[in-house]
């Protein structure tokens, strides 16, 4: 291979699961993602939305998903997302919806919905807070229990698969075992831009992977290709560099409110002493005059006394 070819890059996943020509890919794939979430293995399935390769030359690629129906009617979506924002849970879900709510025509019956399965591959972090790599989704009550078995949404983290399955120094010398055909495609995504096509680690070593590396390869050898490889690599970097740049803008002017707020805090809380302390040297001087004006009052009593006492000798 001349050139690395990274299988994240959008036109290169789509190459490799939504070619008519890679359909036992897709169908291998898809087996491995949803495992025991299928009632039965996949067999065959049609391609909604086929890739041809004057799609993304031409076309710019814009979309970049991959739709397929299999021949019990149920329905697959499968995307890779880079760049992780706030809104993708939402855009998740909502996807999964129209891709669900699209199987009925006008006036056709509810129980003619089949199961329909998104899988979402991730290039950053979704649930740092959530433990593992793999999270799927289903309508079920508190105790579990589906509402309706009509599939499910699957993610697959990226960058924890990539911290959970090797060791820095198995890495290097690509000695990690897969004990599954998922870790094996996950693998692929993870490590795929740093293969070397003649001398590929014994986990590659298996015909699905190998018609991987040929997609790659032809990306990597077709100057026209490789060249409209490049453009969607910049574009995702453009893209990923504008966005960390929003988020640090996004960051900076939090910081600044924050900031801001602690100060107005502060002063409100000043003034609040100020206002208290004022208070209480008022509160001190008006016991002061209440104090003088009882001894006031009590030497006016004594005096009244004595001149009681006064006159009374008097008489």
């Amino acid at each position: 291979m001349r050139h690395a070819i990274d299988p994240k890059i959008d036109c290169v996943f789509k190459a490799l699961l939504g070619a008519e020509a890679n359909r036992d890919l897709l169908v291998h794939f898809l087996n491995a993602m949803l495992g025991g979430e299928l009632p039965a293995p996949i067999v065959d399935v049609v391609i909604l939305n086929p890739y041809n390769e004057r799609e993304f030359l031409d076309d710019k690629l814009s979309i970049v998903d991959v739709k397929a129906r299999d021949a019990a009617g149920c329905l697959y979506q499968i995307e890779i997302q880079l760049l992780v924002l706030p809104e993708l849970p939402a855009r998740i879900l909502y996807g999964w919806a129209d891709l669900y709510s699209s199987q009925l025509a006008s006036g056709e019956d509810y129980l003619e919905l089949k199961p329909t399965y998104a899988i979402w591959l991730l290039g950053e972090t979704l649930l740092p807070a959530v433990p593992g790599y793999a999270h799927r989704y289903r309508f079920c009550d508190a105790a579990g229990r589906p509402l309706l078995d009509h599939g499910c949404v699957a993610l697959f983290e990226l960058p924890k698969f990539a911290a959970e399955h090797a060791t820095a120094a198995q890495q290097a010398a690509g000695q990690v075992a897969v004990a599954s055909e998922e870790e094996r495609w996950l693998k692929l995504f993870v490590e795929g831009e740093y293969l070397d096509p003649d001398n590929l680690p014994p986990w590659m070593n298996t015909p699905e992977m190998r018609r991987v590396m040929s997609t790659m390869q032809g990306f990597s050898e077709k100057e026209r290709a490789y060249h409209a490889y490049q453009a969607r690599q910049n574009y995702l970097r453009q893209q990923k560099t504008i966005q960390r740049r929003i988020d640090q803008l996004t960051a900076d002017l939090e910081r600044e409110q924050t900031e801001k707020a602690r100060e107005r805090a502060e002063k409100e809380r000043a003034q609040a002493d100020i206002t208290r302390e004022r208070a209480e040297k008022e509160r001190a001087q008006a016991e002061k005059e209440r104090a003088q004006a009882e001894k006031e009052h009590a030497q006016a009593e004594i005096e009244r006394l004595k001149a009681l006492l006064k006159d009374a000798s008097a008489d």
